[in-house]
């Protein structure tokens, strides 16, 4: 079955990203859809750790270990960008500021709430960062994950079973196999991979899905 690797899957979700938007990534995966954004579109990247204005990953060698985002990796800063107090940056992301965040899950509902920070497994590491203020502060929040976990087992639910993150606040799931709405009136498939067929994905996924 064709798979999206995971700089396909970055280049889907900034192809998605219009022009003039503020933007948050998350830690993880989400990182990777800085570096197609192109540059003729005029986005501001902003990070949790108080930057706005980043840009692509600096070429091997040139990294300044001083300019970083929130998962501890190096960064550029576009010009005009600048960096700010971590705590107005919160009050940027609570404050309804951002338009877009793209954020990984352990698992999205077809009714849009959010499992991101914890499996609830014993020994687990909770991992909570800014994830429960980017998912209700942000206009639109955009997951971006594996379909199926290493068992094989759909992070796209009916319901979640992990501790939650945020309610009904996700808009769009994009996915190694396909991209899908989810909200209200449940989950779309908005597109699937070439060679995996709309039934495919309801089998894999065990949801209802509509086409």
């Amino acid at each position: 079955m064709n798979r999206l690797n995971r700089d396909q899957m970055a280049a889907r979700v900034a192809r998605d990203i219009p022009e003039g938007s503020y933007v948050n990534l998350g830690i993880g995966l989400p990182t990777k859809v800085a570096n197609y954004l192109p540059p003729e579109r005029e986005i501001f990247l902003q990070s949790e750790n108080g930057l706005l204005g980043m840009g692509p990953a600096p070429a091997p060698g040139e990294e300044d270990w001083e300019l970083i985002n929130a998962g501890k990796q190096p960064v550029t800063l576009l010009a005009g960008g600048c960096y700010f107090h971590h705590a107005d940056s919160f009050a940027m992301m609570r404050g309804g500021h951002i338009d877009i965040c793209v954020l990984g899950a352990f698992q999205v509902s077809v009714n849009g709430d959010l499992a991101n920070w914890h499996t609830g497994e014993p020994g687990a590491i909770p991992a909570v960062g800014g994830a429960m203020d980017l998912a209700i502060g942000a206009r639109q929040t955009f997951v971006m994950m594996d379909l199926l976990t290493k068992q094989g087992e759909s992070k796209l639910v009916a319901a979640c079973t992990y501790p939650l993150t945020g309610l009904a606040c996700v808009s769009r799931v994009y996915t190694d196999l396909g991209v899908f709405d989810v909200g209200p009136q449940g989950a779309f498939v908005v597109e699937a991979v070439d060679g995996v067929s709309i039934d495919d994905l309801r089998k894999l996924t065990g949801v209802s899905l509509a086409a």
